[in-house]
């Protein structure tokens, strides 16, 4: 339906017709069956219309599938209309009679009409806002339709002056139309007896195009401009939509992405030229930088909101500035995942990982099976195409850099493989003994497949041993971990690891110092400490016994000289009476 969506946008308006007709008929289907097309119309298709502009199927979407999914909220709450409607009939009649008398004294024409909200409106309300029914229905709203969006302006001004606005509560979706092509001027008013009015001015236009969104293309000619733009709207929609389903990896994520950007209450933000931008509340600047181009959220590392530094994961606010500051050789962080809220960054990050995944176990296992291969005295790229033929028709794996791949991962052990390349007669005794195994080069700080122990906290210059963990890599830790007790003479399990001369990033580290407690001791370590350009990431005080604490403090270094410095600065404070390294030995 997408890949058709993107030829011609039609296909998605027969396509919401026909899901109309069978959500009419659904009588005739078994209660199991009414439920599974209710819930999938709630949250696909009644989404498509509203992003589609499409209000009038979208409100007949929501209504039937929330009397099919609740038919006893739904019975409950239209009984509660209808007794809500006989009260509120004098006052509607009366703030309506108020609004036309103001419009003909200054000669305006307009259609002044009551509006409800629909039920299904009302129960998200209740349950997002946890707000009862009556507190929902004291909001009295009002339509005003007129010729032209010059006479939008000026009746706005009149219903100021009529009746007192709320602050912050008026939204201009002329100027700045939502995501969808949706254009009306919206005001909230304190009107007569104190109630609160919600009024909606637009033109005629806009009131087609609110109702029957791009399905209006075809039904008027007149305004092409709006139209045209909601044309293109929609198409850049489903464009983005196409690129999501080549990044995803398969339906369910690719329906999760599609979900997640099918409820956009909008925020509109400002690119450094002035343009306008519109992305979904929560949105942050990651956000932003993946709706400009994928390329720049790739390759962001910092942004300006407003000509300040924000962190990335900072929420944008309506009328911000952003500006992105990219790098040569950024890449995405795992971590944003946490906090990106539209799918084609999500998908677009997912994407990126899961391809330096790929690379990083291939080339990791390349490495591995290099180490193993030692031992039978060649080397990787010794290997001759019938070796390699050989091993893919005994394993039965589909490719070479597949098996690669999972000895990256740790799913396949480098010597089992070793073991197949290189049989038994053909094995060559290196340096007079069997096993003179060359340690593997460790050179990322942060690739996804090198992970470091929590329980010894490597960094680079100690002497290191890892372990193969499945699906995960290597687990890089102390020589003298006590936790590699088992495994250390197994070199099917452990293997020797050596750090790259290259060796860059921060690596956590575990420090305990004693001390004799002072007032404000924590400031003066935390600050010795930062001067040398460590980060602290945790740090805790305990006691010990009258007289002495303990603190713990988890922090990054370089490396064991940065380490050092950072040791020698701390233990020039007069209260530290021994600060040392935490080894798990």
């Amino acid at each position: 339906m997408t890949l058709a969506m993107s030829r011609d946008i039609r296909v998605v308006l027969v396509k919401l017709a026909d899901r109309l007709h069978n959500m009419r008929t659904l009588g005739v289907l078994s209660p199991e069956k009414r439920r599974r097309i209710a819930r999938e119309t709630l949250e696909i298709y009644a989404p498509i219309a509203q992003r589609l502009g499409i209000n009038d199927i979208r409100i007949e979407f929501e209504d039937l599938g929330f009397a099919t999914m609740y038919p006893l909220r739904h019975r409950r709450l239209r009984e509660a209309m209808k007794a809500a409607r006989k009260n509120r009939k004098e006052i509607v009649t009366e703030i309506q009679k108020a609004i036309e008398v103001r419009l003909e004294g200054e000669s305006f024409h307009a259609l002044v009409k009551g509006r409800e909200k629909h039920l299904w409106s009302i129960y998200q309300k209740m349950r997002s806002k946890k707000k009862s029914f009556r507190d929902i229905m004291d909001v009295f709203a009002f339509r005003l339709v007129v010729d032209s969006v010059d006479d939008c302006y000026r009746i706005l001004g009149m219903m100021h002056n009529l009746f007192k606005p709320v602050p912050g509560e008026f939204k201009d979706y002329i100027a700045i139309p939502k995501a969808n092509g949706y254009q009306s001027l919206h005001s909230l008013l304190v009107g007569m007896h104190g109630v609160v009015i919600e009024v909606q001015i637009r033109t005629k236009e806009m009131e087609m195009m609110a109702n029957y969104g791009i399905a209006a293309h075809w039904e008027y000619k007149s305004g092409s401009n709006n139209v045209d733009g909601n044309q293109r709207r929609a198409n850049r929609w489903v464009q983005g939509l196409l690129e999501m389903q080549k990044h995803a990896g398969d339906s369910l994520e690719f329906l999760e992405h599609v979900k997640a950007d099918l409820f956009p209450d909008e925020v509109y933000v400002f690119t450094p030229n002035g343009e306008i931008a519109e992305l979904p509340s929560g949105a942050t600047p990651i956000d932003f930088a993946y709706s400009v181009h994928t390329g720049i959220g790739d390759s962001c590392i910092a942004c300006r909101v407003d000509s300040q530094l924000t962190p990335l994961s900072e929420q944008l606010k309506s009328g911000q500035k952003v500006e992105i500051i990219t790098a040569d050789g950024a890449q995405p962080n795992p971590n944003w995942l946490n906090f990106v809220v539209t799918a084609k960054a999500r998908s677009a990050i997912r994407h990126f990982l899961k391809n330096q995944q790929h690379d990083e176990s291939v080339d990791l296992g390349k490495r591995l099976l290099d180490q193993a291969l030692s031992n039978f005295g060649t080397q990787y790229k010794e290997l001759k195409k019938s070796q390699i033929k050989r091993l893919l028709k005994e394993t039965g794996a589909k490719s070479f850099e597949y098996i690669l791949q999972q000895i990256g991962l740790g799913n396949r052990v480098p010597f089992a493989v070793a073991n197949v390349l290189v049989p038994e007669d053909k094995r060559k005794i290196v340096d007079g003994k069997k096993n003179s195994t060359l340690p593997v080069l460790i050179d990322a700080s942060d690739g996804l497949l090198l992970h470091y122990a929590r329980c010894c906290h490597p960094i680079p210059g100690d002497p290191i041993l890892g372990h193969i963990s499945p699906g995960k890599g290597i687990v890089i830790h102390l020589e003298s971990c006590r936790n590699l007790k088992e495994i250390r003479s197994n070199p099917e399990k452990c293997m020797s690891l050596t750090w790259s001369p290259d060796v860059r990033g921060e690596f956590a580290v575990e420090l305990k110092v004693e001390v004799t407690p002072e007032r404000g001791f924590i400031a003066a370590l935390a600050s010795r400490m930062t001067e040398k350009d460590a980060t602290i990431e945790r740090i805790s005080v305990n006691e010990k016994d009258a007289f002495t604490s303990i603190v713990d403090v988890v922090l990054t270094v370089r490396d064991r000289i940065h380490l050092a410095d950072i040791l020698r600065r701390a233990r020039g404070l007069k209260p530290v009476r021994r600060i040392y390294r935490v080894k798990n030995k």
